[in-house]
């Protein structure tokens, strides 16, 4: 079983910035695949950005482009979402997830296995 925990949520104001955290401990197995998904008050939760943990690769999904940056510390397994340039729109509990494979970035639109407690990111309006 892997454990996720989340950290480095807040609030700033738009225009801002924040990075989160995410280690994993437990069995991590070498599952390849970590990333971030976010839930907005009253939508579905939506994919952010993963990380292929052996090759680098990453994956985004509209949102985040050009804006967030997913990257990883392997020696710490940890993962990290830099958030640039935050709008009150993305106000949300964030997710750090994992699983087995990125599936070429699907796995942002099907969801993953494991799953953290999520840590919220203000931005007010």
């Amino acid at each position: 079983q892997v454990q996720l925990v989340e950290s480095g949520g807040g609030s700033v104001q738009p225009g801002g910035s924040l990075r989160l955290s995410c280690t994993a401990s437990g069995d991590t197995y070498g599952g390849d695949c970590m990333g971030w998904f976010r839930q907005i008050p009253g939508k579905e939760r939506e994919g952010v950005a993963a990380i292929n943990i052996v090759g680098g690769k990453t994956y985004y999904t509209n949102s985040a482009k050009g804006r967030f940056t997913i990257s990883q510390d392997n020696a710490k397994n940890t993962v990290y979402l830099q958030m640039n340039s935050l709008k009150p729109e993305d106000t949300a509990m964030y997710y750090c997830a994992a699983s087995d494979d990125c599936s070429g970035g699907l796995a942002l639109l099907y969801g993953m296995d494991y799953w953290g407690k999520g840590t919220l990111v203000t931005i007010p309006s």
